[in-house]
């Protein structure tokens, strides 16, 4: 761990090492280990991953002009990975919890996804874990999540509460105080507060994976979110930024900012080979995994109601395909052409790039309304 060697030990006989203290600087320093890591790594993934024909199945209900990116590698999302967990590891105080909690989001859900990647390629269709299968362990380890943060609370750790836009006194608790000498009233306590990190983590993974599905698209807008998480991060730590902007201070989410600079950084990497003509698809252990993590910082820094902006456009990239199933299974009609969204625009006649550089322009927007809710209380 360089924080360790370059400030806990070598400071007190090199003064200049001091600035090893500062999370912007050990922020900046993980964004530039991440993003060199990613593109340095990258070709000799790529090489390895059509070595091993590991390449991308395409559904046959899908846009036919995605048919000819068949075989394209696929499970890049091991790289982001890796580009996020050595430079967290590298340049963060590891003694805070909160970032253990999070590079196990990432890793975790990142398995999961793993997992539905593999089955794709033994099986050689697009076809891999089956959604119950998918859902089972997604929930499952979201409970698992929920329940580290409820021990966590006992000891004054973390706080069931929750940051609410445009109100500065307003604070929801998403858990009722347990009555320890009555287990069903602490059953009933606790079941609201894990159906809802449930819903949030397993929507997000979901909601990211789902908008993966032209050149650039998911892994850009996670740049712009996980942009914004750095500032929440950040923000959330600093005694004086968080009285003057009203929301919950928390010196224990101050090294989840170092984690997301390097998520900031590693998703920067990833799009140099993933813009369009993509080279690599960050596949389902990308895609979940950078969603679970994303939606376990908001959990952690009590900033669950503006992921929904932060994430807006994969939050309507997820409504947009619960829409049109639903429509189907109550009315039989769709509302749109085909979904996720951006499969309806390409219906419509948008080309790729267009579909993709007006959706980062979308995300962009949403999550700099979401920062300037901090200061609109």
């Amino acid at each position: 761990m360089l924080y360790f060697l370059l400030y806990e030990k070598l400071y007190p006989y090199i003064s200049p090492f001091r600035v090893f203290r500062y999370n912007t600087f050990r922020t900046a320093f993980a964004s530039l280990t991440a993003l060199f890591l990613c593109i340095a790594l990258g070709p000799w993934l790529i090489h390895k991953l059509r070595q091993f024909q590991i390449g991308q199945y395409i559904r046959e209900e899908g846009p036919k002009s995605h048919q000819k990116k068949a075989g394209t590698p696929t499970m890049g999302g091991v790289l982001i990975i890796i580009s996020i967990v050595i430079p967290t590891l590298l340049w963060a105080d590891l003694r805070f919890p909160y970032v253990w909690i999070a590079l196990a989001a990432l890793v975790g859900y990142g398995t999961i996804g793993f997992l539905d990647d593999y089955a794709k390629v033994t099986r050689q269709r697009n076809l891999g874990l089956t959604g119950r299968q998918k859902m089972f362990f997604q929930v499952a380890l979201a409970f698992l999540f929920a329940g580290i943060l409820m021990v966590m609370r006992s000891y004054g750790g973390y706080s069931t509460s929750m940051n609410v836009p445009f109100f500065k006194q307003f604070k929801p608790t998403l858990l009722i105080q347990p009555l320890l000498s009555d287990p069903w009233t602490f059953l009933l306590g606790i079941l609201p507060f894990f159906i809802f990190v449930a819903f949030v983590i397993v929507g997000a993974s979901n909601a990211v994976n789902l908008t993966d599905g032209l050149d650039g698209l998911a892994i850009g807008l996670m740049v712009i979110a996980s942009g914004a998480l750095t500032v929440l991060s950040y923000a959330g730590g600093h005694v004086v930024l968080a009285e003057y902007l009203q929301i919950a201070r928390n010196p224990r989410t101050s090294e989840l900012t170092i984690f997301c600079g390097a998520m900031t950084g590693a998703s920067l990497g990833f799009l140099w080979y993933n813009a369009h003509p993509a080279e690599i698809f960050m596949g389902d252990v990308g895609a979940l995994g950078l969603g679970g993590a994303m939606a376990m910082v908001a959990i952690l820094i009590k900033q669950e109601v503006l992921l929904v902006f932060i994430g807006g456009v994969f939050v309507l990239e997820a409504l947009s395909v619960i829409l049109q199933v639903g429509s189907f299974k109550l009315r039989g009609k769709r509302i749109f052409k085909m979904a996720p969204l951006h499969h309806h625009f390409e219906a419509l006649g948008w080309t790729e790039s267009k579909i993709i550089a007006r959706f980062w322009i979308s995300g962009l927007v949403l999550a700099l309304f979401a920062l300037t809710t901090l200061k609109l209380r």
